[in-house]
């Protein structure tokens, strides 16, 4: 007669579990820490003709590695308290400095892709028309943005003025982050904290190439070292 501890090692056999059998590759992966992604920021104002052929280039850019970087624009301008309706001179006058304010805003209260948008979509009706009410609620309307429900329009002041304390208030910060960076020609590319391009009127300082394919690449290796 075959025991009863017999009988059931004979119907129940041990099966040596691995860890790849407990937690799949795709659960494995869960375990493991966030990749790092690249900072990159693009030194800009926002009515500047150099800025808009670089976010022009970054738009492509964008679309090969948007999810290895933490992208943003950081807006050269002067802080003056003397300035009556922002407390800042842009180069190009108070409607620059109202697009600026703009832009930062639409990006803080939206996503990344409705953001861009904007941006490009401010690029497009011409640089002279950046920081208009009229551009600003026209691109809101192609971003799918609801510019009076989701804080935009608070944050930008009456009528997308620009002069909302609180836009106001992100542009001098974004400007004492381009102070403290050394930005000072518009555009700038900043790849990984290092100053890697300059388009002023023509591309200079440009080690590593000035194309859309040159910066992917330098994106990628900084990120390949950032998570090596």
């Amino acid at each position: 007669m075959i025991s009863l501890r017999r009988l059931l090692s004979l119907s129940f056999p041990t099966v040596a579990f691995s860890s790849s059998i407990l937690f799949p590759q795709s659960a494995q992966v869960a375990f493991t820490r966030d990749a790092q992604r690249v900072p990159v920021q693009l030194g800009v104002m926002s009515q500047c003709p150099d800025a808009l052929l670089c976010e022009n280039v970054f738009d492509e850019v964008l679309k090969k590695v948007s999810d290895k970087v933490n992208f943003s624009l950081v807006y050269i301008a002067n802080i003056d308290l003397s300035e009556p309706d922002f407390g800042v001179t842009c180069k190009h006058g108070p409607g620059e400095c109202a697009g600026n304010v703009q832009q930062l805003c639409v990006k803080k209260y939206s996503e990344f892709s409705q953001w861009w948008e904007f941006v490009n979509c401010n690029n497009f009706q011409g640089r002279s028309k950046v920081g208009l009410p009229e551009t600003a609620f026209k691109c809101a309307k192609v971003a799918g943005l609801d510019w009076d429900g989701n804080g935009i329009g608070k944050c930008t002041g009456p009528n997308a003025s620009g002069t909302g304390a609180e836009g106001v208030a992100l542009l001098k910060n974004s400007i004492n982050l381009g102070k403290q960076m050394g930005l000072t020609i518009s555009c700038t590319v900043v790849i990984n904290n290092q100053k890697v391009c300059i388009h002023d009127r023509t591309w200079k300082e440009c080690e590593n190439g000035h194309t859309a394919n040159d910066f992917i690449r330098q994106i990628n290796e900084e990120y390949d070292k950032l998570n090596n």
